[in-house]
């Protein structure tokens, strides 16, 4: 699997980020969906990556830098074509190794509660990702899990 920053220019990319906002409007009240669209995802604080095995885009996530030394972890998505396929291990432990190299020492994210982010909730428990209180600019919300880790070595 090859890893690469991504410029968001592709049609496959925002095809794989309509998807995933798609799916994220589904199952979630439009208050309660923090995914981001392309434009959002451009902003300066934000690093983006694409993961492809040979053509085939197969996943991508992207790295927020909050205050100093804290990034959440955005954009998280595993093309339907690679489920299962370890993608999304493989993305969460490169975005750790570029965190860590930019001199993070935690990530945090949100995701939901519903069943249809048991996959993702999972993924990160066993990455060593704690529940917490809400970060940044979340707030209390029943139909959000917040996350932590500490990634110092």
């Amino acid at each position: 699997m090859k890893i690469i920053k991504d410029d968001l220019a592709g049609t496959e990319i925002k095809a794989l980020l309509q998807e995933h906002l798609d799916d994220m409007y589904a199952t979630s009240p439009p208050e309660s969906v923090h995914a981001l669209d392309v434009d959002a995802l451009r902003r300066p604080e934000i690093t983006f990556w694409s993961a492809w095995l040979e053509s085939d885009l197969v996943g991508c996530i992207a790295l927020k830098s909050l205050e100093p030394g804290h990034g959440e972890i955005k954009s998280m998505r595993t093309a339907n074509i690679a489920r299962g396929k370890g993608v999304a291990k493989t993305l969460l432990q490169h975005l750790v190794e570029q965190a860590r190299s930019s001199g993070l020492h935690k990530l945090s994210l949100e995701t939901g509660t519903q069943a249809f982010f048991a996959p993702a909730r999972n993924l990160y428990l066993g990455y060593g990702f704690k529940e917490c209180a809400p970060f940044s600019d979340y707030r209390l919300d029943p139909n959000s899990v917040f996350m932590t880790k500490c990634i110092k070595e």
